[in-house]
């Protein structure tokens, strides 16, 4: 048999998360499952995750999809044998789908240290996906998937920090972004906060579709001697010749 699932992964309450729904049957009955379902028989592989995406627990508001693996390892489900083709799906912070009672997120960090616990390699799919979105905020403009139309550079690099998982200084970040052309300023300002002060400038994606725009760029945290707390440290991954 042959089936899709996808990782939806989306930033909320500052922390990474992932869509999960509790599995009411055996096998695994109790445990969190990724939404997703058999092949139709005159489906593509990502038409299926798509229209079961919104059928099954009516998440629309997909900004980027892609292929992530196919798992299929003989043993990976009980009593018949079951080929995943599966895929990451990002959702903007702004967007908030109507879920089944049986559908909720979770952040992704508790869900890979087994709270909750998940079905099958569920896990395992989880974290290529985190892994898979991190890689891709290093040397694509994949942040415009889970950012908001309108924003400023401050709320862009607290996204930043939940996907990737440290710290991210938003100086170093516009910069790294204007220069290679990703950030658009919209001339609007975000209304002042509480405590007044100067209004901070709004920006955009130039574009909402995912292109390379660094290929050998990666996003690390800083290393404690080489650059200062919280700052984006930049590194070339090629071997030396």
């Amino acid at each position: 048999m042959h089936e899709v699932l996808a990782a939806v992964l989306q930033v909320r309450n500052q922390q990474l998360q992932v869509l999960l729904w509790q599995r009411a049957i055996e096998p695994d009955a109790g445990r969190w499952a990724l939404p997703g379902g058999r092949l139709g028989d005159n489906e593509d592989v990502q038409t299926s995750v798509l229209r079961q995406l919104a059928e099954k627990v009516d998440v629309r508001d997909v900004a980027h999809v892609e292929q992530l693996e196919v798992f299929s390892a003989p043993d990976r489900m009980p009593h018949r044998r079951t080929v995943v083709t599966a895929f990451l799906g990002l959702v903007p912070c702004v967007a908030d789908p109507a879920l089944p009672d049986d559908t909720a997120w979770h952040p992704v960090t508790d869900a890979l240290q087994g709270s909750p616990r998940t079905a099958f390699d569920h896990g395992l799919i989880v974290r290529r996906a985190r892994d898979r979105l991190r890689a891709k905020l290093s040397y694509t403009n994949l942040g415009f998937a889970l950012a908001p139309p309108e924003f400023t550079v401050s709320s862009l690099r607290e996204l930043y920090a939940a996907a990737l998982g440290h710290r991210v200084s938003a100086t170093n970040l516009q910069r790294v972004l204007a220069r290679r052309g990703v950030l658009v300023p919209t001339g609007g300002t975000a209304a002042p906060g509480p405590s007044g002060g100067r209004p901070a400038a709004l920006y955009r994606f130039a574009e909402r579709g995912m292109r390379i725009t660094d290929p050998f760029a990666v996003l690390r945290p800083p290393e404690a001697h080489h650059a200062p707390e919280g700052a984006v440290h930049l590194a070339d991954p090629r071997p030396a010749p």
